[in-house]
């Protein structure tokens, strides 16, 4: 144990441990910033529980924290092992998560349950499970692959086959319904398209798809277009959300009004999950806001950087959609916070909590830094 503890022990080359050969491969940097954001997450998990336990009715203030913790730790630990994995092994892991996701969405209808008029979840020994949240990584590694084995040999109908997985999907999400994570996956889908080498005609039928699918989900989806009108009309449509996040935000000011001081947390229906950024700006201040902001910006451009170095082809196109996943819902749920986009019920990656959209985050971390690990022949010349 003694040994465990001294310097350099676990990179020491002269002990070939299973952990040893880990650590040196493991991209430490990107490693580091994932434990520094779950860690964000607790902290800020710690500040918002009491207010969402006492709202709605429980009597451990720290109930949300609690069960924020075991999700971070199961999260952390799946994405610890998911990362000792060589890439062919991640990529049959994601494409068998994709068709376990399919098979869980489709028997949502007769074991899952309905949350405001959503029916998107399993029960668990009392936990939820939303199947749909690991469908986006895994689906985004499945595509991947399709492209790979399209470019070493184009008989195969690789597009044919992901358009056909796609089209399932999107399907799947509509029917329970979730434009959100709809939107979510197409955008993952268009970034490995587009390091694919996207055509202007594959551009072009992006740009329809989703403008066709938006205006068809506006139509049809009666809570997708209450938000629209609400988003394009707050003076005339019931915008208590948005407007108590942006009160928050506004009472925070640069350097906010003090860990537990926060006010407008008790009234945010929302406040631990997907607008725990506004109950961070209030609490914590714009400054560390921003210090939050670019840890997750700097993990996802860390796992862009390694992508384009990375020479295999196939690793290339994973990393690079699995960082456009993380950092797109980001970038949604930053700007439904600040009302610059209708809500959409997205959490803000390893900070809100939400136990199926941290461990889906977590495997995709998980993936990321598996496909990125330092083997030989895994980089170009110099690295």
């Amino acid at each position: 144990m003694n040994a465990l503890l001294k310097p350099g022990y676990l990179a020491s080359r002269s002990r070939r441990t299973l952990v040893g050969e880990w650590w040196r491969s493991v991209d430490q940097t990107q490693l580091v910033l994932l434990i520094v954001l779950i860690g964000a997450g607790l902290i800020l998990s710690m500040a918002a529980s009491p207010a969402a336990a006492a709202r709605l009715g429980y009597a451990n203030p720290f109930f949300f924290l609690y069960k924020h913790l075991i999700f971070a730790i199961v999260g952390l630990s799946g994405a610890i092992f998911v990362s000792f994995l060589g890439p062919l092994w991640a990529r049959r892991l994601g494409v068998v998560s994709l068709f376990g996701s399919i098979l869980l969405m489709m028997s949502l209808p007769y074991f899952g349950y309905e949350v405001k008029g959503a029916q998107r979840w399993f029960r668990i020994l009392g936990f939820s499970l939303q199947p749909s949240e690991f469908a986006k990584p895994a689906f985004v590694v499945f595509a991947a692959w399709m492209f790979s084995v399209r470019k070493k040999d184009p008989n195969v109908p690789a597009i044919v086959i992901v358009l056909i997985v796609y089209a399932l999907l999107i399907a799947l999400l509509i029917t329970q319904p979730d434009f959100g994570q709809s939107f979510l996956l197409t955008l993952g889908f268009a970034a490995v398209f587009f390091f694919a080498g996207l055509s202007l005609a594959w551009v072009l039928f992006f740009i329809g798809g989703i403008l066709l699918s938006s205006a068809i989900a506006y139509m049809a989806l009666p809570h997708v277009r209450a938000r629209v009108e609400t988003f394009m009309s707050p003076d005339s449509s019931d915008s208590f959300q948005t407007d108590k996040a942006l009160e928050a935000i506004g009472n925070g000011g640069w350097f906010g009004r003090g860990p537990g001081e926060g006010a407008v947390k008790y009234s945010l229906p929302d406040g631990h999950t997907d607008f725990i950024f506004a109950v961070t700006v209030e609490e914590f201040g714009f400054l560390i806001s921003v210090v939050l902001i670019l840890l997750l910006t700097s993990f996802v451009i860390r796992a862009y950087r390694n992508a384009l170095r990375l020479t295999d082809y196939f690793s290339q196109l994973a990393v690079a959609g699995l960082a456009t996943l993380i950092g797109m819902q980001m970038v949604i749920n930053l700007f439904v916070n600040l009302n610059m986009a209708p809500s959409k019920g997205m959490t803000l990656p390893f900070i809100s909590s939400g136990g199926s959209s941290l461990l889906s985050l977590c495997f995709t971390a998980g993936l990321i830094l598996a496909f990125t690990a330092k083997r030989p022949g895994a980089y170009g010349y110099g690295d």
